[in-house]
């Protein structure tokens, strides 16, 4: 095993949008680096209404979404262990990503109301001041949801709303989710060829 892995966590709620943790997971550990994931009840709900995935098992779920990967590249939490390393801000992760993030998680973080292991990491990214970077998938936003995403921001968040761009001209839906991810992937400075870049006709950068 790497000792030198860039470490991050990545986490999975119920809001729409469970491919994009799945896509950004897969491709943070395709970058050699360490992946601690954490879904949520909803998030497993999404899995199977949206994704049509067999969540009665839930670890053979996760080898089939994960399983050509070596397992010490990903460790699977469950949200009551706050005995996991990233309970703890000792514990150095590069960043943490919420992808997506719901309003309710979100308005846990931005009111520092940690219940579960996911809302106690993303504290301690953000008193730590690591980077925490937030992908909200809803519509539409109403007075509450946008007041909690200034305040997280404003508490150090990073807001990457799951608005796939089209200028990259997308051919399937797995070229939307692509540019979501890849979008994700450059804020934590991870390197990745999902999208074609503005002005860039064959090879990856940022517009």
């Amino acid at each position: 095993m790497n000792n030198s892995k860039r470490i991050f966590t990545v986490a999975i709620t119920g809001a729409s949008g469970a491919v994009y943790g799945i896509r950004v997971a897969q491709q943070l550990i395709e970058a050699d680096c360490k992946v601690h994931l954490l879904i949520s009840e909803a998030g497993w709900e999404v899995f199977r209404l949206e994704m049509e995935l067999d969540t009665s098992n839930r670890q053979e779920c996760l080898n089939d979404l994960f399983g050509k990967y070596d397992e010490n590249d990903l460790l699977v939490h469950g949200l009551r262990d706050f005995t996991a390393p990233i309970a703890s801000g000792s514990y150095k992760t590069e960043a943490m990503i919420i992808v997506p993030c719901s309003m309710g998680t979100l308005s846990k973080i931005a009111n520092g109301n940690s219940g579960n292991l996911l809302e106690r990491a993303a504290d301690v990214t953000l008193k730590e001041k690591r980077k925490l970077v937030i992908v909200p998938r809803e519509t539409p936003l109403n007075g509450i949801h946008l007041e909690n995403l200034v305040r997280a921001e404003r508490a150090g968040a990073h807001i990457i709303p799951a608005m796939p761009g089209f200028y990259h001209l997308p051919k399937s839906m797995d070229d939307l989710i692509n540019f979501v991810a890849g979008k994700v992937l450059d804020s934590v400075n991870v390197e990745h060829t999902l999208f074609t870049r503005w002005g860039i006709s064959d090879e990856p950068a940022s517009r």
